[in-house]
């Protein structure tokens, strides 16, 4: 463990050096992903400008979900799609050879490879954002609800995580997934909203096929007070499962990859 610490802090050191090597890009980046989580903020004020709740849910406590939604965002943005996105290059091109001979995990190695640290900019304006809710919120949060929340939001980067191996894995059978990067994120977007606003067809794809209801609703409900260590079970059972699936599907590409090279 302490190895794999001593890489990352190497990787996180590399991707600082380049952003501060590029001081301007840098900063434009940073307000760049500012401006784009102010207009997450768009379709809840248009909204709410006509109502004054949706399915149980006021302005603030969906502002919550929205923030929840806008950390994950920034961790999606600044370290899984560009470090998985360049694996996917590697693959395609035949340089993933050089570094399944580092004796180091490939799969680490792969996830940190790539860092673009402007995108965690998401990550404070998503803490900005839940404060704000909470300060106009009644009542104050628990510890036991931030315990929980801050658990639940573990178990939905670990989600996020193994869903995007998942597809990234795709890209030993495939050559071109471009498509398929583009339509997880399309589908992640929902995530903005809390999963009960979702009907029919939509709550089924959301809940058992691409768990958002996980990745957003449940943190917020942790910090709203109305989660449970159920929610938690339920959580930390996917994110084990999700992981252990992505760690299968990705060793066995790896070892077919490997094969054909030889």
């Amino acid at each position: 463990m302490r190895r794999y610490l001593g890489l990352l802090r190497v990787q996180l050191k590399a991707a600082l050096l380049l952003a501060l090597q590029y001081r301007l890009e840098f900063f434009m980046e940073v307000f760049m992903a500012l401006l784009w989580s102010g207009t997450a903020l768009v379709p809840l004020y248009v909204l709410f400008s006509m109502r004054d709740g949706v399915r149980g849910w006021t302005a603030e406590e969906m502002l919550v979900v929205v923030g929840f939604f806008t950390m994950l965002k920034g961790v999606l943005a600044s370290v899984i799609q560009p470090s998985l996105s360049q694996a996917v290059e590697h693959i395609r091109k035949g340089t993933l050879d050089f570094l399944l001979l580092k004796p180091a995990d490939a799969q680490f190695l792969l996830s940190t490879s790539k860092l673009e640290l402007a995108h965690l900019a998401d990550v404070l304006a998503g803490v900005a954002i839940i404060a704000w809710a909470l300060a106009h919120l009644p009542g104050r949060v628990s510890l036991f609800g931030f315990v929980l929340a801050s658990l639940l939001l573990a178990c939905a980067l670990a989600i996020l995580y193994a869903i995007w191996i998942l597809v990234v894995s795709l890209a030993f059978r495939v050559v071109k997934i471009d498509n398929m990067n583009y339509l997880i994120v399309s589908l992640f977007e929902a995530a903005r909203w809390p999963s009960s606003i979702f009907r029919g067809a939509l709550a089924l794809v959301f809940t058992f096929v691409i768990p958002l209801a996980l990745l957003t609703t449940y943190p917020a409900l942790a910090l709203l007070g109305k989660a449970d260590l159920s929610h938690l079970a339920t959580a930390v059972g996917v994110a084990l499962f999700l992981l252990a699936v992505s760690r299968v599907v990705w060793t066995r590409s790896i070892r077919a990859y490997a094969g054909a090279s030889s």
